[in-house]
């Protein structure tokens, strides 16, 4: 019998901003955690979210739906939701769906939006890695969510 796949959440914020980072698999068991996590950085004030996306192994049209809901009730907020670096299962979703400009990161070579670097926010901002770099670097120590334990 095959493992379950897990997905793990990990949050960093500064002020109004998050950067969630995802981890695993996005699919019709774990969605329901995606969209708890982005609805719970509404409920808190945060109205600009990145999600890196670099870890995903697979995310399904459920995964694609949940980023969607919480793009529009983002939107609604006055903030904004970009996913960075999807996986190719996920990038495929997004041109078939002609999703993509609602959700993806404008292209910028490897700058993408960041959190600002100090209480003023007049430091550089840290970058997301290319994709092919090492994520250990993005994650906090413990998850928000792992494996669907709240």
């Amino acid at each position: 019998m095959p493992t379950p796949q897990m997905l793990n959440i990990y949050r960093r914020d500064r002020k109004n901003r998050a950067l969630i980072t995802l981890a695993g698999e996005i699919d019709l068991v774990s969605a329901p955690w995606v969209s708890e996590t982005l609805e719970r950085c509404l409920c808190e004030g945060i109205r600009t979210i990145d999600i890196d996306l670099t870890p995903v192994t697979f995310c399904d049209c459920t995964g694609l739906n949940a980023f969607l809901h919480a793009a529009h009730r983002t939107a609604e907020a006055g903030g904004s939701l970009r996913l960075h670096y999807p996986p190719p299962v996920l990038a495929r979703l997004l041109a078939l769906t002609g999703t993509g400009s609602l959700l993806l990161a404008l292209p910028a070579g490897d700058m993408t939006p960041a959190l600002p670097g100090d209480p003023a926010g007049s430091s550089p901002a840290p970058q997301l890695p290319p994709r092919h770099q090492a994520v250990r670097r993005l994650v906090p120590a413990a998850p928000v969510v792992s494996g669907g334990v709240l």
